[in-house]
């Protein structure tokens, strides 16, 4: 069986990225961003997804974290697209609707090869410890342009910023793990068209 794995590096005046990602790995993550919440959040996507991640990042965080919100988020979007190759054999959609406390989250995607991304989430100049919320749309704009991925997320309830968040990373990483799951009926690319 063909790994799907990927090794990725972005090096900008802004950023220096590496990380790497396993598809079929155990849940594990070894996460170092400068942004503590962030961390967490990465953490809760490898180990809800199912997937490997490593992600070491230094970003200009003395001007604020979007530089590095960003370049992460279309870094594991590219390890995303390699890791998945040619989508054999894949489930291509994925759904989760993901209660914590009294957040709500809705997350729907297609790994399609048509980068989309919409998403009702109210988060603009809200922090949660260091971490603007505010850029939780932003990283996932990137990593669904990068990915060619098509992906809705709807906030259905919520008051707590922490935990709107931490509703929609876990729903993102259901989502994502059925979306990349083989579904064990052959190699076809699932798609009439035969390619993705």
């Amino acid at each position: 069986m063909k790994s799907r794995r990927a090794e990725v590096t972005r090096t900008t005046t802004e950023t220096d990225i590496s990380l790497t990602l396993d598809l079929d790995g155990k849940g594990v993550a070894d996460v170092v961003t400068g942004i503590g919440f962030l961390d967490h959040m990465l953490t809760l996507l490898a180990h809800h997804g199912g997937f490997d991640l490593t992600v070491r990042a230094d970003g200009d965080l003395d001007v604020d974290g979007h530089h590095t919100v960003e370049d992460i988020g279309l870094a594991l979007g590219q390890a995303l697209r390699e890791a998945l190759g040619e989508k054999r054999g894949i489930r291509r959609y994925g759904s989760f609707l993901l209660p914590m406390d009294e957040a709500l989250a809705m997350v729907a995607l297609d790994l399609s090869g048509r980068p989309y991304f919409a998403h009702d989430l109210q988060l603009s100049g809200v922090r949660v410890g260091a971490f603007d919320a505010g850029l939780t749309p932003h990283f996932f704009r990137s990593l669904a342009t990068q990915c060619g991925m098509t992906l809705h997320i709807r906030l259905l309830a919520g008051s707590d910023a922490h935990h709107i968040v931490e509703a929609v990373f876990k729903a993102f990483a259901r989502a994502l793990a059925q979306a990349c799951e083989r579904h064990g009926r052959g190699d076809a690319v699932p798609s009439t068209k035969g390619t993705l």
